[in-house]
């Protein structure tokens, strides 16, 4: 009986920590059955396309939850980062060039120093997060107001286009079956897992989640560790943000616009608790591929794309409130 007792409990926890993975797992076996061509190998190419960038951004994210923060300016920082690439790599003899006066470089080295503009932002968040102590809700809030400001005033509020073929290739190539896009998620992934898991960087980020004062009190230098997470934060989404420039073929003020709650979204979907302290790597990975799942499953069924929005809005919401009920139920 007792045992019973046991086995029952764990299936009930397995089920409610888990449910928006299983119930957008049945969504997409039903339209699989449907719809035409959902479970085609080209559809699966344009999920993990679709992922690549998405996974990066979150695991920028991923620090600042587990340390009991979040990162709201994500989404406008991505779009920074894919207008300052578009600027650099417009093809020479394109007429409406942003910059007529940028020599012709290379993708890598715009790549380069698109990082270590965004740098910037992130330092400045990690600083006023750290030494000001102001909540990072109300001063990433801010920071996505000036970053989407500074993106208006540099680009006109002009799209942008015009790029020339090595850049678009960055997105739009592949080495055999394996798009590079892919390519670039799997290295960010695995150097996430080194980090998170092998360095004492990562010990001292879920040390500050778990308890920052008793952190500080075991001798961790809780500011620098927490400007060094809003660092590599706009690291990867400048990365993602160069990715879904070249993947787009375009770049505007709207490019990234709420790119932060799906992150937000799929990080609480693969484990990361907004409470700080828990967090994996492969749970991300999860999370962003649930969500990439669910808003294929709804244009297969052909909703309309305001309700497309109302679904995400509440998988947001239902995802945070789980996240919630299971620290809840640990106190």
């Amino acid at each position: 009986m007792e045992n019973r007792k046991i086995t029952t409990k764990t299936v009930k926890n397995f089920l409610s920590n888990n449910a928006i993975i299983i119930l957008i797992l049945c969504l997409a076996i039903f339209v699989g059955f449907v719809a035409d061509n959902f479970w085609k190998p080209a559809n699966f190419k344009n999920l993990i396309i679709n992922m690549s960038p998405r996974f990066i951004i979150a695991c920028g994210v991923s620090g600042c939850l587990i340390t009991k923060g979040t990162d709201l300016s994500a989404g406008r920082q991505v779009g920074l980062s894919a207008c300052l690439a578009a600027m650099m790599l417009q093809s020479v003899d394109y007429a409406a060039r942003a910059l007529p006066w940028m020599p012709d470089i290379p993708w890598p080295v715009a790549l380069v120093l698109v990082v270590l503009i965004m740098c910037v932002f992130g330092a400045i968040n990690g600083c006023v997060i750290a030494f000001l102590k102001v909540p990072p809700f109300i001063a990433t809030l801010g920071m996505q107001t000036i970053v989407y400001g500074l993106c208006s005033v540099i680009t006109g509020n002009d799209p942008l286009g015009g790029f020339k073929s090595s850049y678009s290739q960055v997105a739009l190539g592949a080495l055999g079956p394996i798009p590079y896009l892919a390519i670039f998620a799997v290295l960010v992934g695995v150097y996430m897992l080194f980090l998170y898991n092998k360095t004492r960087h990562g010990k001292y980020m879920y040390a500050i989640g778990g308890n920052e004062n008793a952190a500080q009190v075991a001798g961790v230098n809780v500011p620098a560790t927490i400007i060094r997470i809003y660092v590599l934060a706009s690291i990867l989404y400048a990365v993602a943000g160069f990715l879904v420039g070249a993947k787009a073929g375009g770049a505007s003020t709207a490019t990234g616009l709420g790119y932060e709650l799906e992150a937000i979204a799929a990080c609480t979907i693969g484990g990361v608790s907004t409470n700080g302290g828990v967090g994996k790597v492969g749970g991300i990975l999860i999370g962003v591929m649930v969500f990439e799942v669910l808003k294929i499953c709804l244009q297969f069924l052909r909703v309309d794309p305001a309700y497309t929005f109302i679904a995400q809005g509440l998988v947001i919401i239902v995802a945070v409130a789980l996240d919630l009920r299971k620290y809840l139920a640990k106190k």
